[in-house]
């Protein structure tokens, strides 16, 4: 069996803390290598290699930074296939999608590369009689990255491309369920140039977390998981002075208009809400038909779609559209909110209770469940269930809907398909959610825009990668200078004033 490590200073650390977690296949429900999981102690070793290593890494000048960048994604692509093929293993997702995690981390790589550009200050010359005015930005220090199981490739490069790119070094915490991929990345890191210790890679649990968050050392956390975990890393990190971003759980609508293409929602609705089994925080989790006659011209095209998708192993092959879940706990908790659903009223279309794979029957497959008729008092509802189960409320119109979409307590996802846009230009004004997509059912916005949800999907004032993460990795100094000449004999004790 495999026995990973912690990547500290460049090289492969055995964890000392006599604490393991077991990293399952979870295809086939076994245990395929053990993570250690890291002590207090080997924490603060692994901050005190990073803060020694960014003293050097600040004044690197961000074209050599991006230089770095720019080999770290000629090795990506040189090793996409190797990679995909591990966080498959680990993760339990399709290997196309797999390939996807890691492209949509390494576009946020290739944004990185433009540093020099996005961390130029302002200037404001002679802004009154012998005095220039100037900004720059200046990394943190030492931050951290605790990444979630669902994208182990592209989270972490969320985090750690824009905090190296601003001159810090990074500690990256990824989840102790898939935790190979990480390790894998900090070793191209390494190949692509990166000096020891600005990047570390700690696995570990709870343990862990709270010493990243207590680190006096740290400055910056950034977090993807569930609210409320999201919620006490956001609490413990601001009570202890350091700048954090947290984005936690999802229940993204689709809303179908009477006029949307029939066969495009439905299509979009499968893709959306079963791919990666459910697994993704901008998965379509919540179908809101406009009309009884709309929902069952939506149900005629959906149902059969759903009854005919493959679920399997990574490894069979392409037509295969999802996996497993990555857990047992996670296969069971899914098993329980369905069972919820029935008991409180919602009617099963599609029922994927009784699936089971021939020759993986210790996997933790999960079979695609369809609801119809549901209400916002059910827990399907209300609940993020993380797997392949698509709720359908029926909204009896338009204010309906959009009301049902804003009034949730997450806001991170929605969408909706029509032909009009009237209706789509009003519904992206009024609807109370961080990311919209018209005729686009996972609206995952590109590099160099932003990522990040609103209400209790979000905690922080920035968002993920994009121009905001240059901000959130970076602080802003301000200079006010005059020269000699300039200055008047004497003192003045009066406030400055712009003349």
């Amino acid at each position: 069996m495999r026995e990973l490590t912690h990547y500290i200073d460049g090289q492969h650390v055995t964890g000392t803390s006599g604490r393991f977690a077991d990293v399952f296949n979870p295809a086939t429900g076994e245990v395929q290598a053990r993570v250690p999981l890291a002590s207090a102690e080997e924490v603060a070793q692994a901050v005190e290699g990073a803060a020694r290593a960014q003293q050097h890494w600040a004044g690197v000048n961000p074209q050599r930074r991006a230089r770095v960048l720019m080999e770290f994604v000629r090795l990506l692509n040189r090793d996409m296939d190797k990679l995909a093929e591990a966080l498959s293993r680990e993760h339990g997702k399709t290997l196309p999608d797999a390939r996807g995690d890691v492209q949509r981390g390494l576009e946020v790589i290739e944004f990185c590369i433009g540093a020099p550009h996005l961390l130029k200050g302002e200037y404001s010359g002679n802004a009154s009689r012998g005095i220039d005015i100037y900004s720059m930005r200046q990394p943190l220090g030492v931050v951290a990255g605790i990444t979630p199981f669902n994208f182990p490739a592209m989270i972490p490069m969320w985090k750690m491309g824009p905090a190296i790119a601003c001159g810090n070094a990074i500690v990256i915490k990824p989840s102790e369920r898939d935790p190979t991929v990480p390790l894998m990345l900090a070793e191209l890191m390494s190949e692509a140039g990166l000096p020891d210790g600005v990047l570390q890679v700690v696995n570990g649990d709870k343990g862990a977390v709270d010493a990243l968050l207590d680190s006096p050392v740290i400055q910056a956390v950034g977090f993807v998981g569930s609210t409320p975990i999201a919620e006490y890393i956001y609490a413990r990190g601001c009570a202890n002075g350091k700048r954090v971003q947290c984005f936690g759980g999802a229940k993204n609508h689709m809303i179908i208009m009477p006029d949307a293409d029939m066969d495009q929602a439905a299509d979009a609705l499968v893709g959306a809400g079963y791919g990666a089994a459910g697994e993704r925080c901008m998965a379509i989790s919540v179908a809101v038909p406009v009309g009884d006659a709309t929902a069952d011209r939506l149900m005629e095209k959906l149902v059969p779609r759903v009854e005919a998708l493959k679920i399997g192993p990574y490894t069979g092959g392409d037509d295969v559209d999802f996996g497993p879940v990555v857990t047992a706990a996670a296969r069971d908790n899914i098993a329980r909110l369905v069972q919820s659903g029935i008991d409180q009223g919602a009617e099963l279309v599609v029922d994927g209770r009784d699936f089971h794979l021939q020759g993986y029957e210790n996997g933790f497959f999960v079979g695609a469940h369809l609801f119809d008729h549901a209400t916002t008092e059910m827990d399907i509802y209300r609940k993020e269930i993380f797997g392949p189960v698509l709720t359908t409320l029926r909204a009896p119109s338009y204010e309906d809907a959009l009301a049902m979409a804003s009034s949730h307590e997450y806001g991170n996802g929605v969408a909706i398909f029509t032909r009009d846009g009237d209706t789509a230009r009003d519904f992206t004004e009024r609807v109370n959610v961080g990311m919209v997509g018209i005729n686009f059912p996972i609206p995952v916005p590109l590099s160099y825009h932003s990522f990040g949800g609103w209400k209790k999907s979000a905690f922080g004032d920035l968002n993920q990668y994009g121009p905001d993460s240059f901000k959130f990795y970076t602080r802003t100094k301000v200079v006010t200078s005059r020269w000699p000449s300039g200055i008047r004999e004497g003192g003045d004790f009066s406030i400055p004033v712009m003349e």
